[in-house]
This record gives C-alpha cells, structure tokens and sequence, in this order.
C-alpha cells in the first residue's frame, strides 16, 4: 500500500509539449515574493532529446526509460490534465463576485485556497495575471499566492520602482522603493524581486528540487513545518505543498477568555472560547464593573455608563461618559510661573506647571555665545561673523551674528553641467544647465530623451503610449513603455437586466462574462394580453413564454380559453417555393406568432333527438344530435315502436306518433286469447282482435276420435264446458290397474280405480266362494272355517299314510338288493 501522498499526486508534475511548468517558490528566510526558477525538461519530454542547459545528472536516466512507460505516463497526464481543466472552468464559470470574496481567517477557505492552487499546479492550467496568458514559469505572491509568469512579476517589479522614483525620486532610481503585488498589492522589498537564478521549494528547505513524478511538482516531498499562522508554537505537519498551510489542528487544554472556567481540550486554530459568564472586571472608571459575557482580550469594552466627572485642571465639572473620565476644559491655566513674571500658557493642565522657557540658559542667534539674563530680557547678537553652514552645504554666512536665516550662497564656483560637457563660473545657489538635448532613446524603445542637458539617467517616457489595449475599448493610458501593455485597467460594471444587481469585470471581458446573478423579479412588461407576467427572477435574454392560462373569452359562448398563453408561440415560417432546382432550400424559420383561441372543449349536457340520453356535449358543437340507438316512438298501429336511427321530430309527444317515424307494415303480432292457436287475420291494428272464428282440430279425451269445435267457443267457454266439448261420449277404453276397462264416458285425466265389476273371492282350500265388487274384494278376504280345517286334516293324514307306505316300499327294495349282492 502505497503512501497517500503518492496516491493523490500520482502521473501529475508533467508539463505541456516536452517542458514542465515549475513555479519558483518564496525563500524560507524571505517574506516576500521568492526567487524565480529555471524550468527543467521532465520525464515528459520526448525520447532522445539531448539534455537541456543547466540539467542534472541524475535526470538522464529517466530518459532512458522504456517507451511504454512513458507512454503510461502521457496517459495519466493527458487525463489528469483533462480533469483538471474541467475543475478550472467550473469553479471559473461562477461569478466574480464568489470569486473575489477573501476570508483568510476562515479555515474552509484556506483549504479551497490550497486545493485550488495544488489543482492548477497539477494541471498546468495557470494564468498570468499580468498578461493573461498560460503559465509555465511561475512564480506566486506569499500574501495571496497569485501565479504568475517569471518575466512578468520582473517586468512589473522594475516599472513599479521606475515609477515611483520617477514622482518621489529626482534622481530617478537612485533610490530603492518597494513593489507591489499586481493583486493584492502586498509591498515587497526591492531585494524581493525575483531574479531568475535559482529557486527553492515551497517550504524553503531544497533548493531547486528535483523532478518527481509522484509530488505535486516543484516539492521537496518532506514535511513542511513552515511557523502556522496566527502564531502557536506549532509548524504545518503537511508535506511541501503549494498556497497557505491549514490552520493548526492539534489540540490544546484552555481555559475560556476569562479564565473563571476549566480548561478544555480544543483545537488550536479555534482555541479562544467563551463560558458565557459575566466578566464582572472592574473597568477604568473604577466605579463600574463589566456586564458582558466572557469575551476575548485582556481590555473590557469602554463603560456605557455617565458620571459627572472634573476636567484634567479640576476647574470644571460635567457628566461625562465613564469611558472618556479625562476631558480639558478648553481655558489657559494662567498660573504664574516660578519666574514671577510670567504666567503659564498651557491648556487645562494636571500637576505643576513647566518651568518658565526663558530661565534656562540661552545663546545669541549664531550659538558662539551663552549668556544668564532673567527671562525679561532678550539676547542681543554677539558681534561676530555668522559662520553657520548655507544651504549650498559648502560655504558659511558671511554676515555678523543675526536673528533670522541666512542669505543665499551668492559666491561664484566654476559649475560642471549636469550632462558633463561644459563648466562655467556662476553663482554657487544656482545650477548650470547646458542647452544640450539628450539624444539616447528612453526606456520605451520609441523615443528620444530630449531632456537638456541629461545626466545620463533618462526619465521613463513621459508621452502617452496611445496603443490600443487588449480590450478593444480603450487606449493604453500609461506612459509610453516598452513591450506590450497592461491589461485595460478600467471596470466596466455589467448589470442584469433589471439593474439591481452589478457585477464589476475588468474592460473587455464583459461580452465573455455572464450577467451576475440577481434575486429580484423580473420588471419586464408582458409582451401577451396579461396585465403581468409569471413571478420569475431576473434572468439575461427574452423572458420564458408564458405560461399562464389565456382567459379570453371564446367567440359564440361564455366561457373562456382554458389553453396556455399563446399570443406568442414559435411557428415554422412558409417555405418559399423553388424557382428550379438550382435553388438551395433555405432552413426552416421560426416566427412568433398569435395563435388562434382552439374551439371551446367545455363539456355541456345535451339531450339526443329522441331523448333516449343526455350526455356532455363539446361547447363548441352544442345541440340536438343522435345517438345511434332505435326511435323507439310508438307508431299508429300502437303496437310497435320506430325502429329508425335516433331522429329529430316536430312533436315530441310519445303518444301521438310523428309523420317522420316509419309506417308499420307489419301483421298483427298482438297476444291471442289463451288456448288460441290462430294468428290475426288483420294487419297490425290499434284495439282488440275481433273473435276467431276457426274450427279448431283436436282428439277427444281418449285420443281416439277427432273433434272440431268452434275456436271461440273453446277458449271462452269455462273448465268444465272445456271437458264436455273434448269428449267422444264414449266408454273410455283404458284399462283400469285390477285389469277390468273403465266404465266412465269419455274424459279427461287418470279413470277412477273404483271398480264396480263383480268378481269372486275363494277361501284358501277353495272350498267355499263369494262375488264382491272388484274395488272391494281387494281389500276383503275370506277366511276357512271348521269344516275347512277338519277336512285339512284329513287330506293331510292321507299324504302322511302314503308317503310312510312309500318309505317302507323303499326299504324293501333296498334289503332286496343288498341280499342280492
């Protein structure tokens, strides 16, 4: 398992087409601006090139890797850089105004600082801000840690100090000034200007590290333990990386601000913490205490409270805040000194008053003589020559002892020119220009000096440069200088379309650079029939179709149009027709267009023509329409019904049948009397059925003869008339169940098992007999009596005797044949 280190920065450090971009950091014992750096050719230059200027030995055998690795390697970078590239545009694409927000106190913001400046490193995605351009040879401030090119951050050190010294300096660059940083304009010294000899690593340690393809580049790879800011006594414990160390993160036992609570464990970054608990110190006033909670710093806030207090001299007395105690009363002490001729001339003064200014011992206007007179008398001069320096700083006054300055130096000395051409004698105060002109070309390159009598220090150009900017807009309104211009330093302030929200964005950038972002509603008017629009946030362009409902009211009804607004709705333009076929077709267009209000879908109940149902009718086709089923009205036989499709009619009154329904052309299909097998003879007809007067065909009860009766007399005729008519008067010839024929005429149904026929019964010897009805005698019988029974007997004693003599006739036959054998 490999280190994190290792994990996080792996296949980065290389840079574009064969050449590494290494940012030259900041010396440790310097706090400004380091160094600037040579750029090496790294593990991705190609295979087989010869070893650039200044490179180490021991990067020559990288080089002689194998080609897949180095491959592998293009890979990786070309991803990285890839992924990195669409970090940069992200996080570039929001507004300025996240952009420029600074909070260096924030901890998240240190480390989006950080990240963000290890990305880039990474990725090789930097930008110059002084020429906008991609960044390869770096170098970054140590208060912002902006990037920037080696030659620019020269360039800008050198005119920052040509231009100083050319408002303050009049011996243009004999002095040395500070220069700032082109963003945050932190000052640096002048030895802070880097100088392209050498570099060292982020944390100051090695110089000029070497290539590693598994660090973030340009680092040395060990711990960085640069002092954390603010102050702790702790070091960073990250390994050599680009941007601001983390705030300390170790854990420290504090006590809160006041001190009254016990300590607690907290990180040393966030260490100060407050109990909440009245601070109770006394405050300067003396009298009051401190009401806040716990709060930082040893000074509590001033007392909120007033007080009469005196002024500093005690003469007067007013209520003051307890804050400011000490206050003058504006009045002139006017004590008398210890002098006794004077008085004292401060205001409003505590303790003694100063001694009287003329006691002291005092000289006469030149200082040669000193002289004790009381402090009413005054010096007079001493009578000797002046002898103080001149202004010149070569030659003495001249004059005897006097009160006031000197004159001017009024000797005449041979002068030298300030160019060196010529000497002159001339008084010693005045300074000797020739009427020489200065030929040398100024710092621009594209002018003459031309100043008289020129030292040799030409001024920087004082012409305008008047170069068109990269903006487009404006005109270069330095100095005439020499290589390109800075970038436009006016802002141009980008608006949203409402105006409330302004986003200030260096000139030239504000047709590439989004409107800010505005939290307001839209002010634009409708441009549909709606008195306002949708309540949407202000936003760059047209506003969003609208999307509200049209509301109009609809042509022919009262309703109105429930379809979305569409005053103004994209249309695809007619096609102009072709003149022959050398004519290209044109894209289609698309204008906006008022879009007719569509045909009112409202649902409206209607009935149909022969109001069989009601059903929601589309407003638009309101009315009387069919519905597809049968008329169903009663035609003028009153029998049937229309069997047309659902029609109009002008009566609508079921029972009279209309003149539009059909005729009925069929027979009489009405219910015949019961037992009536015969249709009408009539065709289909309102009332009753007149009296069917068929014969009616029909067997007699017994089925054997066939009867014709009249059909109206056998289905008006009651039941029992009914039986008379269907019968044959007849003896019914069906067998009764004792097997005698029934006696009964003719009828209906099952005969009667009466039967009446005489037959003879017998008792069980059959000696006696007697005749009973057959319906009787089934359920009579007769029974033998004594003569009946004696003569059993008898009978039965006879069969007895004979088949005992047949017994014995057998038993002899058997002895004969058993004596036989």
């Amino acid at each position: 398992m490999e280190p994190a280190w290792r994990q996080q920065g792996r296949g980065r450090g290389r840079g574009q087409e064969g050449e590494r971009s290494r940012p030259p950091m900041k010396e440790r014992e310097r706090p400004g601006v380091g160094r600037g750096g040579r750029t090496r050719a790294g593990p991705g230059s190609g295979p087989g090139s010869g070893p650039a200027p200044g490179e180490s030995t021991y990067m020559r055998p990288a080089r002689l890797r194998d080609l897949s690795v180095q491959s592998k390697f293009e890979e990786i970078r070309k991803s990285n850089q890839a992924a990195a590239q669409r970090l940069v545009e992200t996080r570039l694409s929001s507004s300025s105004s996240d952009e420029d927000e600074e909070d260096s106190g924030d901890a998240s913001g240190l480390a989006r600082t950080g990240q963000y400046v290890s990305d880039l490193f990474q990725s090789g995605a930097l930008t110059c801000l002084i020429c906008i351009a991609s960044v390869k040879r770096t170098n970054s401030c140590s208060s912002c840690f902006c990037l920037f090119h080696l030659p620019c951050i020269q360039k800008w050190a050198r005119d920052s100090a040509f231009l100083v010294s050319s408002v303050t300096d009049e011996d243009f660059g004999q002095k040395a000034h500070p220069w700032p940083c082109p963003k945050c304009r932190a000052e640096y010294p002048p030895n802070a200007a880097p100088t392209g000899r050498t570099y060292m690593c982020y944390c100051g340690k090695l110089q000029d590290p070497p290539p590693d393809p598994w660090l973030v580049p340009h680092s040395c790879g060990s711990v960085c333990q640069k002092e954390l800011k603010p102050t702790c006594g702790h070091t960073c414990l990250l390994l050599c990386h680009p941007g601001p160390c983390p705030p300390c993160p170790k854990m420290v036992s504090v006590s809160c601000m006041c001190g009254k609570a016990k300590p607690l464990p907290r990180r040393c970054s966030n260490k100060s913490w407050s109990c909440q608990q009245t601070c109770g110190k006394v405050l300067p006033c003396k009298q009051h205490t401190c009401s806040q909670p716990c709060h930082s710093g040893m000074n509590c806030r001033p007392c909120p409270r007033v007080s009469v207090q005196p002024c500093v001299c005690g003469r007067q007395r007013a209520e003051r805040p307890c804050s400011s105690a000490r206050w003058n009363c504006q009045q002139v002490c006017g004590a008398p000194l210890s002098c006794g001729n004077h008085t004292c001339e401060v205001v409003c003064h505590d303790g003694a008053c100063p001694p009287c200014p003329r006691s002291d011992s005092r000289t006469c206007p030149c200082g040669k003589t000193k002289s004790s007179l009381p402090c009413t008398e005054e010096v007079m001069p001493c009578g000797d020559t002046c002898e103080r320096r001149l202004s010149c700083g070569k030659h003495t006054c001249s004059m005897r002892c006097h009160r006031g300055t000197c004159e001017t130096c009024r000797q005449e000395v041979e002068k030298e020119c300030r160019c060196g051409r010529y000497r002159k004698l001339m008084p010693c105060h005045k300074e000797y220009l020739c009427d020489s002109k200065c030929n040398k070309t100024r710092s621009c390159q594209r002018h003459q000096c031309r100043r008289k009598c020129c030292p040799g220090n030409c001024p920087p150009c004082d012409q305008s440069c008047g170069r068109t900017l990269g903006c487009r807009n404006h005109k270069c309104p330095s100095v005439c200088h020499q290589g390109t211009c800075y970038p436009c330093p006016e802002a141009v302030e980008l608006r949203c379309t409402c105006g409330s929200s302004v986003l200030v964005v260096p000139c030239g950038r504000e047709r590439s650079t989004k409107p800010p972002r505005c939290k307001e509603s839209c002010r634009c008017p409708p441009s549909c029939h709606h008195l306002s629009r949708e309540a949407h946030r202000c936003h760059p362009g047209p506003c969003p179709p609208c999307r509200q409902t049209c509301l109009l009211p609809l042509p022919g009804c009262s309703h109105t149009c429930p379809e979305g607004c569409h005053d103004l709705v994209l249309v695809r333009s007619q096609q102009v027709q072709l003149a022959g076929p050398w004519e290209q077709p044109a894209e289609p267009a698309f204008v906006k267009k008022a879009l007719p209000c569509p045909p009112c879908q409202v649902p409206i109940p209607m009935a149909c023509f022969g109001e069989h149902e009601v059903s929601p009718v589309p407003c638009h086709r309101r009315g009387r329409f069919s519905c597809g089923r049968p008329c169903g009205r009663p035609l003028t036989c009153g029998n049937h019904t229309c069997t047309r499709e659902c029609h109009l009619v002008t009566d609508n009154n079921k029972v009279t049948t209309s003149w539009m329904c059909e005729v009925c052309e069929e027979g009489c299909s009405k219910p015949r009397p019961p037992g009536c097998p015969h249709p009408c003879p009539r065709p289909c007809h309102p009332g009753n059925c007149p009296p069917c007067t068929q014969m009616s065909r029909q067997r007699c009860h017994c089925k054997i003869s066939l009867l014709y009766v009249e059909c109206t007399k056998l289905t008006s005729a009651d039941d029992q008339t009914k039986i008379n008519l269907s019968s044959c008067n007849n003896q019914c010839p069906k067998e009764l169940s004792c097997g005698h024929r029934c006696k009964q005429v003719c009828h209906p149904g099952v005969c009667s098992e009466k039967c009446q026929q005489k037959v003879k019964i017998r008792c069980p010897c059959k000696r006696m007999k007697k005749e009973l009805p057959c319906c009787v005698s089934a359920q009579c019988s007769l029974q033998c009596d004594d003569t009946c029974r004696e003569q059993q007997r008898r009978v039965s004693q006879m069969k007895e005797a004979e088949l005992k003599a047949a017994q014995e006739e057998e038993q002899k036959k058997l002895q004969v044949s058993l004596a036989s054998f």
